[in-house]
């Protein structure tokens, strides 16, 4: 279904709050909400589809990328045992996705030069399935010997950050992933492929929805189980995401759809938000907010995974997620890091408060 079969449909008032709400933090205007056809009776839940309304038709899972995305290009070098740690704690917190390690050049990113060791350390008695990026074939089999559960591809949605980033075009990224899927289907590995650039690209600006839709549409023919649209340098605003989000669905076959998000204009909350109104329900955060991209000019900031959870549970999005133990990781991780992180809500604390009213940093 493309972007004209959406059709608008009532929603109910506490929705309807909400997007004024997010209007008026972020001053933008929102377009009615819309509602896809099919989304009426599936939704997207656990990166399956859904059977049924209700609390799982409802949960969002949220992907951890704290360890490598946010990791990648801070100046502070985290030993192994403190990137297992972080993994360790937020395994602890209730998060089951986590993007632990890339399996990429050393000379590049060095902040990911032991993630052999990393994966080696990690716990394996829980329920936690960890994520490896993987950029070519070496990596996948890096990937493989090292013990991921799934790995993570990713193609560039524009040829010069493609080069720039991984050294060919998008359709040489596209005949990398083919290769890989085909190995990760015969190793038993779930697969997901990040569309990085999907809303905008720091080399050649603008990314038109139809370019987009044919990237999509091509990652597809290969049977990924997962595919993220990926805002790599923080640009989109949620009506580019409503648009995106409808205009991919119609090439995405069995796959899940998950959204990534930088905050770097400080609009990643709002898009987070205005995916999930659009059906989305795996999302992509880093812990306190670190990270971004550095093969991509001022690419700061993911959103902050307590920020996203108290956002979502608060509009009734469940994460299974213990969002108070999520707080209290953010001054261990500052502390580890040596410098401050820009997530706002263990600053603010949770809400409501408990019998102690807000943390002294609020008062």
């Amino acid at each position: 279904m493309g972007a004209s079969d959406l059709v608008r449909t009532s929603v109910d008032a506490t929705h309807d709050r909400l997007f004024r709400s997010v209007e008026r933090c972020y001053h933008f205007t929102l377009p009615p909400a819309w509602v896809m056809i099919e989304s009426m009776n599936m939704t997207e839940t656990d990166n399956h589809p859904a059977d049924s309304v209700g609390v799982a038709a409802d949960r969002v899972t949220i992907v951890e990328v704290a360890a490598r995305d946010g990791l990648q290009s801070d100046p502070t070098m985290l030993s192994t045992a403190d990137k297992v740690e972080l993994i360790t704690r937020a395994v602890s917190a209730g998060i089951r996705r986590i993007e632990a390690v890339s399996f990429v050049n050393p000379k590049r990113v060095p902040q990911m030069a032991d993630a052999d060791e990393v994966m080696a350390s990690l716990p394996r008695d829980n329920e936690a399935s960890y994520i490896g990026l993987v950029l070519n074939e070496r990596g996948f089999e890096r990937a493989v010997a090292a013990g991921v559960d799934e790995i993570n591809v990713v193609v560039v949605a524009t040829d010069t950050f493609a080069n720039k980033n991984q050294g060919t075009d998008t359709e040489g990224l596209v005949s990398v992933w083919a290769a890989i899927a085909d190995k990760a289907r015969q190793a038993g590995l779930r697969t997901s492929v990040t569309v990085a650039a999907s809303f905008g690209c720091p080399y050649e600006g603008e990314v038109p929805v139809g370019r987009l839709s044919d990237v999509v549409a091509r990652i597809c023919e290969y049977g990924p189980d997962e595919v993220a649209l990926a805002d790599s340098i923080g640009v989109a605003v949620p009506t580019d995401v409503v648009t995106r989000i409808a205009a991919v669905r119609p090439s995405l076959g069995d796959a899940a759809l998950r959204c990534h998000f930088h905050n770097t204009r400080n609009t990643g909350m709002a898009n987070a938000a205005a995916a999930v109104q659009a059906g989305v329900r795996v999302l992509d955060s880093s812990l306190a907010g670190i990270g971004g991209c550095p093969f991509a000019p001022n690419a700061t900031g993911n959103i902050a995974t307590e920020d996203l959870v108290y956002m979502l549970e608060r509009m009734g999005h469940p994460t299974g997620v213990d969002l108070d133990a999520l707080i209290a990781m953010v001054p261990w991780l500052e502390a580890a890091l040596e410098h401050p992180t820009p997530g706002l809500l263990a600053k603010a604390g949770n809400f409501p408060f408990d019998r102690s009213g807000p943390p002294a940093a609020a008062r």
